[in-house]
């Protein structure tokens, strides 16, 4: 026996079949798409302005309003309709009627579609059930709708359709419109906290003749006036010190960067970014500054607490610093300092994870390698992990204390790293020789090691002035501030595989 309460298949190409008659008899009457209807006022301004007015004070009152959106919710009761339109600000109700459009008017809403877009004059009342209304004495079809939406009570639920129709999802769910303007405040306040600081913002090359700023695997594509291959680039670091040489000693680019590496719920091979540098600034003053930024963010977007797929962050607290070393003995402390000490019993402790490190890593790479896999996901609380080796920092300081390490710290937020920072290496001749190892790690076969830029060791030879620079990664911050699990629920569109 058939389930009453099964939803019927809803047959798409039937219903585009019908909706293309309807476009076909609106284009033989004239124009289909007029473009000659202007919007005077928003639906939620008129929410916001008049949805606590009395019934009877509206009618006085006699408002006149000039709305546009998509039909949303339509109800259809003889010589009277209902419908709900939906625009970027919110929506509103309208009233049809014989009465006050005509019969003409009436009876060609009677087959206009969920999903079509109208606009609507008229004034302002209130029903009986109090929903502010417009008396509709004028309306046009302005587009037709051959696509038929979600279905209206359960919305668009399936995700990869989400990602790859991301359109739809923005006109069906209003947490993801939400998440989306959120992402818009998150970079403007952003914004805002480094101009009030006296950072300059820039644009930088997006196509670079050689990629650097960042071990990664770059896009390559030919610029055939020039016949010269390009990348990519991986991040705009180096441009950006190259402005500090020139004097602009506070600088910021958000920036679109590109890897060419794996897909995940924490990477896209296209994501944004914050870079930024300060001169005259060390490492410690930098962090200060990534905790201010982070904090004002959070304050001017929400709150300085939020929770994060169910756990609570609070940004206001002091952030905690741990070097690599100490983080792993505070969370596995059964891994001993004879074995963070040793090539052979670190690099023995992880093939017993299942996990082959190069054969070229020295004992602090094989140290962060160790952490990467059994620390880090554990970091919830905002932490900022120190003194990384200098074999792994190829453009950071070395510290005076060490020259095996740098002054180089990375963020890690609820188990991700959001941010990376370093006092920035200034010594042209170090800085060449670090080049010319990753030159070789390169020749044997590391595709993300760099390639050597000599146009910026002349303009180190020119003078950086001590130094502090640092990238956040927006994206992933974004997805802490708007509780969303994956990259890809902040990203309006996310790559994918084709369809």
């Amino acid at each position: 026996m058939e389930n009453p309460n099964t939803t019927p298949p809803v047959d798409t190409n039937k219903i585009i079949e019908e909706r293309r008659a309807k476009l076909d008899a609106i284009r033989k009457k004239g124009i289909a798409f007029p473009n000659d209807f202007v919007r005077k006022d928003y639906a939620g301004d008129v929410v916001a302005q008049h949805g606590s007015s009395e019934r009877e004070a509206l009618e006085k009152a006699a408002i006149s309003v000039t709305v546009a959106g998509r039909i949303m919710l339509k109800r259809v009761m003889g010589k009277a309709s209902f419908a709900t339109l939906q625009d970027s600000s919110g929506r509103i109700q309208i009233y049809v009627s014989e009465g006050d459009t005509g019969k003409d008017t009436q009876d060609e809403f009677k087959h206009y579609d969920i999903g079509d877009i109208v606009g609507a004059s008229g004034t302002l009342f209130k029903t009986k059930t109090g929903e502010l209304t417009v008396r509709c004495k004028s309306l046009k079809l302005l587009t037709k709708s051959l696509r038929p939406l979600p279905e209206k009570f359960h919305g668009l639920t399936d995700q990869e359709i989400k990602y790859r129709q991301r359109y739809v999802d923005l006109i069906v769910n209003e947490d993801t419109r939400a998440t989306f303007r959120k992402r818009t405040q998150i970079i403007q306040a952003m914004r805002n906290t480094l101009v009030a600081d006296g950072y300059l913002e820039v644009e930088t090359p997006m196509m670079q003749p050689i990629p650097g700023g960042a071990a990664a695997r770059p896009f390559v594509t030919h610029h055939n006036a020039l016949d010269m291959q390009l990348f990519l680039r991986i991040a705009p670091e180096l441009y950006l010190k190259r402005l500090v040489v020139g004097g602009f000693e506070k600088v910021f680019e958000i920036n679109r960067n590109f890897r060419n590496e794996g897909i995940s719920t924490r990477h896209n091979p296209e994501f944004t970014m914050l870079e930024f540098y300060c001169a005259y600034m060390e490492v410690n003053g930098m962090m200060d500054f990534i905790e201010h930024l982070i904090r004002e963010t959070a304050l001017a977007t929400g709150s300085t607490k939020v929770t994060y797929q169910g756990r609570e962050l609070d940004f206001a607290k002091p952030y905690a610093r741990l070097t690599i070393t100490d983080a792993i003995r505070k969370y596995h402390p059964e891994i001993g300092d004879d074995v963070l000490g040793d090539k052979a019993k670190i690099t023995a402790k992880l093939k017993s994870m299942g996990i082959d490190p190069r054969t070229n890593d020295g004992l602090g790479a094989l140290q962060l390698t160790l952490f990467e896999n059994t620390v880090e996901t554990k970091l919830h609380e905002p932490t900022f992990l120190i003194d990384y080796p200098a074999e792994v920092s190829p453009l950071a300081r070395r510290s005076d204390r060490n020259p095996d390490i740098t002054e180089r710290f990375e963020l890690y937020i609820a188990g991700r790293e959001i941010a990376n920072g370093f006092s920035e290496l200034n010594d042209p001749d170090d800085q060449e020789a670090r080049f010319d190892e990753q030159v070789k790690l390169k020749d044997a076969g590391d595709h993300e090691a760099m390639h050597k830029d000599k146009d910026y060791i002349r303009a180190l030879q020119y003078g950086l002035p001590p130094t502090a620079g640092a990238g956040i990664g927006i994206d992933r911050l974004v997805m802490l501030l708007t509780d969303s699990p994956s990259i890809r629920d902040v990203i309006l569109f996310p790559h994918m595989r084709p369809e």
